[in-house]
């Protein structure tokens, strides 16, 4: 019997080596499939991982357009009428010269007076938009806002001061439309 029990062990070793053999070889053949499965999550893993990225981007850069457009939009109505104001300027320089003059008789009055009502509505229409004049003598001298047409001697004003405004400036906001023409203490 022991040659029996000896046979069947031995038939039972084999089968357990053919078992093993089996089991080896199946586990190889799901290697293989799980080996390209698994290089297709990789791929896709990578490609979603790419395309997050280029809508970070995308929006990042949307949101940054959309702040340069908010900020031109700010700056275009901030600074609306400036071509109006540039071409209006001279009108108020010649009203302010006509009323330098002086009136003698009643008509010349009359008119003066027209004058100055224009000039003061002009004046006052400007000031409501933003526009305010430059160059008062007694003012520092800013090269930003003032240009120095001459230096002159000065009692009145200290030095590097406005001491005579030969033609007003005017800004809009804090854009200088024209420099005021100045005569700089010295």
């Amino acid at each position: 019997m022991t040659d029996k029990n000896e046979e069947v062990v031995e038939e039972q070793v084999v089968d357990d080596e053919a078992t093993t053999q089996e089991v080896e070889a199946d586990v190889d053949d799901l290697q293989t499939d799980v080996d390209p499965r698994q290089s297709q999550i990789d791929e896709l893993t990578a490609k979603v991982t790419e395309l997050e990225d280029k809508l970070l981007r995308s929006q990042a850069e949307i949101q940054n357009i959309q702040q340069r457009n908010a900020r031109e939009l700010q700056s275009i109505r901030k600074y609306d009428g400036q071509r109006l104001a540039t071409s209006v300027l001279p009108a108020v320089d010649n009203l302010e010269r006509a009323l330098a003059v002086e009136a003698d008789d009643a008509v010349a009055k009359q008119i003066k007076t027209g004058v100055e009502m224009t000039l003061k509505t002009l004046t006052q229409a400007l000031t409501d938009n933003g526009i305010a004049a430059t160059g008062k003598v007694g003012d520092t001298f800013d090269p930003t806002k003032h240009q120095a047409i001459q230096s002159v001697d000065s009692d009145e004003v200290e030095v590097d001061q406005i001491a005579q405004v030969l033609q007003k400036g005017y800004t809009l906001q804090d854009r200088v439309l024209r420099p005021a023409m100045v005569a700089v203490a010295k």
